[in-house]
């Protein structure tokens, strides 16, 4: 496959030598490889000090699609700003803009692993879903995050109250120490002083995760999250998206009310259908399908998940605290704990386990987790010319 930074669309690739992007007033960066299967193109890059002071450390660039108009231009730098307040061991650091030629890129923390979403169709084509403990721990890592996103106070000492809004598998990472990171506030609600309000026909969600007050384009606080961390949970427990009909044989055919919901709005993110039917399935969706989805779990797990995944925020966990703590007890009830080093080695054990391309014909998530079968040929490649030096051939 086609390295995506040698294309002109994706909009991240090396201008100098020795791989270099740009060079800042305080640091230089230098090309490591692309991110793939992210909402926006996205760059792994080293960043290494311009006057020697402090360590080279690795960093994830996102060129910012600066609009024109003023408005959406503060929106974006305001997006940024509200991230960089954020400091919690399960969010993903951003530390600021850097500029070059007029282009703006968001400089975030890497660390090595891989998206939730990766780890999610490794187990699939491996023809089984992530250990349950695996499950509720990541699920109890991302409401922590969430629990601490919604207290952190802004800059007049008042709670940010922030509603991450795209709570989903492409929005978690797994680090390959154990550790969960939420990312991607950038369709995050707050009320940082100052901020922009969204435009009432503008849908600013991860729709396919989405709570059902934010597909009524309701105003939404920090149960909307819970909601989108339950139907993630529900994926990773029963390795099918909730929101799939029973019958997959069904034709899809667009409603009146969909076409109705679809003219009055437009998603701020594509998906993968129309805003108005995901509202149908969302608006729909109740306690008996999620007993249908959740048929083969205990029923521990079946009342965690019909607490979360309440169509009313009052019948909902109230905080991401309260969630996590049930997610947490649940974990104590299995007779051993679960930490870092357990989650490390799940990890390490799926990766290892994973099918080649070859096998399953996968297109890979991530560059260098689920490899191609021109990567896994060229691991081969060297792996071969490796060992002929060795033998002095």
């Amino acid at each position: 496959m086609k390295d995506p930074s040698t294309n002109d669309i994706f909009p991240i690739h090396p201008t100098g030598p020795d791989g270099l992007l740009f060079e800042g007033p305080a640091y230089r960066y230098t090309f490591v490889s692309p991110l793939l299967d992210v909402p926006e193109p996205m760059a792994i890059a080293r960043r290494t000090p311009v006057k020697g002071e402090g360590a080279a450390c690795g960093v994830i660039l996102k060129r910012v699609q600066m609009p024109p108009e003023d408005e959406r231009r503060q929106r974006a730098v305001e997006e940024v700003r509200l991230a960089t307040r954020l400091r919690h061991p399960g969010i993903v650091q951003v530390y600021g803009l850097e500029e070059y030629q007029g282009a703006p890129y968001v400089v975030m923390e890497h660390t090595e692993g891989l998206f939730l979403a990766t780890a999610m169709e490794t187990a699939l084509l491996l023809g089984r879903t992530l250990a349950p403990a695996h499950v509720v721990y990541i699920a109890a890592e991302v409401a922590d995050a969430l629990h601490h996103a919604w207290n952190s106070p802004g800059e007049d000492g008042r709670p940010l109250h922030l509603v991450h809004r795209a709570v989903s598998p492409p929005s978690i990472r797994l680090e390959f120490s154990g550790r969960v990171t939420l990312t991607d506030f950038g369709v995050a609600y707050s009320r940082m002083v100052g901020r922009l309000d969204t435009p009432s026909t503008v849908l600013r969600a991860e729709l396919a995760y989405a709570a059902p007050e934010v597909m009524r384009r309701q105003k939404p606080d920090g149960r909307a999250d819970l909601y989108s961390l339950g139907m993630v949970l529900l994926e990773m427990l029963s390795g099918q998206y909730p929101l799939d009909p029973p019958d997959v044989s069904v034709p899809f055919s667009g409603s009146a009310a969909a076409s109705r919901y679809n003219a009055r709005v437009r998603p701020e993110r594509p998906s993968w259908t129309s805003p108005g039917e995901l509202a149908n399935r969302i608006l729909s969706f109740g306690p008996d399908d999620v007993e249908r989805v959740a048929a083969e779990l205990t029923e521990p797990l079946k009342c965690i998940l019909h607490k979360a995944l309440q169509a009313h925020p009052d019948d909902r966990y109230q905080t991401a605290g309260a969630m996590r703590d049930e997610l947490r007890a649940w974990l104590n009830d299995q007779g051993r704990p679960f930490g870092l080093s357990d989650a490390e080695a799940e990890l390490g054990a799926l990766l290892r386990e994973k099918p080649s391309p070859q096998e399953t014909h996968a297109f890979p998530i991530e560059k260098g987790v689920l490899l191609t079968p021109e990567e896994e040929a060229s691991v081969e490649e060297d792996a071969t010319e490796e060992e002929t030096k060795d033998q002095g051939g």
